[in-house]
């Protein structure tokens, strides 16, 4: 087995139950981390037998373009769509942040984490 990790992947989206939130947009941080059985791509040195990365950056910033109220739905939709297109995948982790909620304080971020095993 082995992880891999994409760390910090900044995007503008317009996620949350405000009005306000859908018009103006925010910035968000995504991390996502899959366990894939890394063997083969580890002997052959082969993209196909490994899980691409760029595909789970493409997978994060079309999800994170269609809006959701929550952050939990953003995350359960890009969890669903990795499992759905790499099959070397055997369990993730996703976690979206919000940069500067409107939430009527000093907060840096708000965050949620999913994870999920097939």
């Amino acid at each position: 087995m082995g992880t891999i990790v994409v760390g910090n992947i900044k995007v503008y989206a317009y996620h949350g139950c405000l009005y306000e939130e859908a018009q103006i947009g925010s910035d968000y941080l995504v991390n996502v981390s899959v366990s894939a059985d890394l063997k083969k791509a580890a002997i052959s040195d082969a993209l196909k037998d490994t899980v691409d990365y760029v595909h789970i950056n493409h997978i994060v910033q079309e999800e994170m373009a269609t809006r959701s109220k929550l952050l939990e739905h953003v995350a359960k939709r890009i969890i669903d769509r990795i499992f759905s297109e790499i099959s070397i995948v055997n369990s993730a982790e996703v976690s979206v942040a919000k940069i500067n909620p409107p939430i009527g304080g000093d907060v840096d971020r708000v965050s949620i984490t999913l994870q999920l095993t097939r």
